[in-house]
């Protein structure tokens, strides 16, 4: 499937920036089901400083912004050209070990929430496929998808205790309970082309776990289904820090606001 990717970000400052610089993780991945065509990135009121694949293979952007200004836009745009391979990754390839992804962050440790959660799936099942499966429906039943209900900074725990959250939360959920249970896990930041949508405000976020015999297998929580063609990897990590499509610091201005512009299409 060859998807057309749109992706604009606009930033406004309260007032003129002294100095800022921003992370950009905004390229696809190249390989495991999906291959980069094209892709171009432009930005508006500031420079590329330098450019990187961080130790999760990331590419990495880092670009500062013109002194003085108070806004900026970053666009990016390219196809992917992707294949369903059943959300099925294959085998670890990372200068980060296996075994990190084990370790719980801030956003994914697993207090009472995360083990109430997994006490309600049957971990003595052999096929932990099955197992993760389960897991992926438990949490969708128990935290209802609900735009606002959480933000970026929000836990596992926190958004459990709200009862709602988004995809972030519902993958970090997945990537708690999963690291309770032994399970390697990570975040993923990417994009999806949605059913009769083609203007989206906001990418999208998932989970993947490491099971044995089989390798990375995609879990998409929020729409109970596992990755297909439709979906395209951006970036991975311990949680979304590891991964957001941008991030940075600024001086000189005090607050800013964000709008997001993103258009996914065949």
């Amino acid at each position: 499937m060859l998807l057309s990717i749109h992706h604009l970000t606009e930033y406004q400052f309260d007032q003129p920036v002294h100095y800022a610089l921003q992370r950009l993780k905004l390229r696809p991945k190249d390989g495991a089901g999906q291959q980069i065509i094209g892709w171009t990135l432009t930005v508006d009121g500031g420079k590329v400083e330098a450019e990187h694949d961080d130790p999760h293979n990331n590419h990495v952007t880092l670009i500062s912004v013109e002194e003085g200004r108070t806004s900026i836009t970053i666009s990016c745009h390219g196809q992917v050209e992707t294949t369903d391979n059943h959300g099925i990754l294959g085998r670890h390839r990372s200068h980060v070990p296996l075994w990190a992804y084990c370790r719980p962050t801030k956003l994914t440790t697993a207090g009472r929430g995360v083990q109430k959660l997994v006490a309600g799936v049957d971990r003595e099942q052999s096929d932990k496929l099955a197992l993760l499966h389960q897991l992926s429906a438990h949490i969708l039943g128990s935290v209802t998808y609900q735009g606002g209900a959480t933000g970026v900074d929000s836990s596992a725990e926190n958004a459990i205790a709200a009862g709602a959250g988004v995809c972030q939360d519902h993958a970090h959920i997945f990537i708690a309970a999963c690291r309770s249970m032994g399970i390697p896990a990570r975040y993923v930041s990417g994009y999806l082309m949605m059913d009769g949508q083609v203007e989206q405000s906001a990418s999208h976020a998932w989970a993947e776990a490491h099971v044995d015999a089989i390798g990375w297998v995609g879990f998409d929580i929020s729409n109970g289904i596992s990755p297909d063609g439709r979906y395209v990897r951006v970036a991975t990590g311990f949680d979304y820090r590891d991964a957001a499509p941008i991030s940075g610091m600024s001086f000189g201005a005090r607050d800013k606001s964000m709008v997001v512009s993103l258009r996914v299409e065949q």
